[in-house]
């Protein structure tokens, strides 16, 4: 096996919505009130919705096509941008430049959780723009390329019986999974172990979807001193999935749910296996606190196994103790176009790896797109020859893609004289 015999599937991306994203999805009546981009008078663009900013500049969400110095929070406009950030088109040439064949991707705008409808007064109205936005993103965005991506959605949170209509709904659209917190319950939301959100988790296991939780929007599960940096946010952030792996495994959630399929996005791997070790010592150990009885014959770490599917960018000292974690569970991400993203050479990335790391052709065939693939229960090969799916047949096709990462300004000149960008 050489790095252009590899296939990626990545079950970590984002897309950055185009402002005409709604044009196809709204009903004429509620045409005035979809959430719109203002180029206001700072230069910057930003999503409004019912009067408010939906706070989502660009920033470190967009940064895939500059150079490190010009990485931050500031916020941009699209003419900005690599077009592949918004452009699906685009996006694909970028996909294949990078010899990734699948890609699931997070929203951007409306949030993980679905945070800007809702936190918008009008809950009507809320629910028409969250419905549309599935729409454009499983029909038009993964629906322009079915071979390409792995469609996904979000849920109406302020409600749970609309939850689990929307849940319903996409599954027949073709959506293998829902984004969502990671931890609710620092959102206002309840808790995954308070049981209020079994009814959408029953949907869920029904249509056989993916519950996956990206990390990012449970920071303040974590009480940091007041002096932290930025970089608190930006380290410890994937740490909160091990929070989110105990409050599902210690709480009732998984055993109520024994078919339900966890994805932790972007939590990495490597604290895994100490926190498998953890909990079995523990549940050992303190049988008293449970009669031995919770987990009925198993071990945590075994229910951890049948449940969870966590996915990596780099992660080398998780490679080495892969055995540990359970080689079925593990799966890539690219995390396009953010700055952790390894894009365009995102196959070099990986393919040292896993040569450090002593990994054989099955082990990354597996971590590289079958786990991903059993786990979504999405066909790699449906619309994709596998001989044509490799990082070598993609990257033939993308010979004229220049991956040059350039400063903001002259992607704005270059993107302007093409009219990209400019909506």
């Amino acid at each position: 096996m050489q790095l252009d015999d590899m296939i990626l599937v990545s079950i970590d991306d984002h897309m950055i919505e185009p402002p005409d994203m709604y044009k196809n999805h709204v009903p004429a009546k509620w045409a005035d009130r979809v959430p719109k981009v203002v180029h206001n008078a700072s230069g910057v663009d930003e999503w409004v919705f019912e009067g408010e900013s939906t706070r989502t500049p660009f920033g470190m969400a967009a940064t895939v096509g500059w150079p490190k110095s010009q990485w931050g929070f500031n916020p941009g406009s699209y003419t900005e941008l690599r077009p592949g950030c918004f452009d699906v088109h685009e996006r694909v040439k970028d996909m294949n430049a990078n010899g990734v064949l699948g890609s699931m991707n997070f929203p951007t705008m409306a949030g993980f959780n679905a945070r800007t409808f809702s936190e918008a007064s009008d809950k009507e109205v809320s629910l028409v723009m969250l419905r549309a936005y599935n729409d454009w993103a499983i029909d038009e965005w993964a629906g322009a390329y079915p071979g390409r991506f792995i469609p996904q959605g979000i849920v109406p949170m302020w409600d749970i019986d609309l939850a689990v209509d929307e849940v319903n709904r996409l599954a027949k659209k073709g959506c293998r999974s829902i984004s969502f917190l990671e931890t609710p319950h620092v959102q206002g939301f309840p808790s995954f172990l308070s049981g209020h959100w079994d009814p959408m988790l029953s949907a869920i296991v029904d249509h056989n979807m993916v519950l996956s939780l990206h990390i990012g929007a449970g920071f303040a599960v974590i009480q940091s001193p007041k002096e932290a940096p930025i970089d608190h946010l930006m380290v410890l952030a994937c740490q909160i999935s091990a929070i989110t792996a105990q409050d599902l495994l210690f709480g009732p959630t998984l055993r109520k749910f024994p078919a339900l399929k966890v994805a932790l996005s972007e939590g990495g791997i490597g604290w895994i296996p100490f926190y498998l070790d953890r909990i079995d010592r523990h549940y050992q150990n303190q049988e008293w606190l449970h009669g031995g009885k919770d987990f009925g014959d198993k071990l945590p770490s075994e229910v951890f196994r049948e449940h969870i599917l966590a996915c990596f960018i780099t992660d080398p000292s998780g490679l080495l103790l892969r055995d540990r974690i359970g080689l079925d569970i593990i799966a890539w991400e690219c995390d396009y176009p953010h700055t952790d993203t390894t894009w365009p050479e995102s196959p070099e990335y990986a393919w040292k790896e896993f040569q450090d790391a002593g990994c054989d052709p099955d082990e990354i065939h597996k971590m590289t797109w079958e786990n991903a693939c059993r786990f979504f229960d999405w066909d790699p090969f449906k619309h994709t020859p596998r001989d044509q799916a490799t990082v070598g047949a993609l990257r033939a096709l993308a010979k004229d893609v220049d991956v040059t990462r350039m400063p903001k300004e002259e992607w704005r000149k270059r993107n302007e004289a093409a009219g990209i960008g400019t909506f």
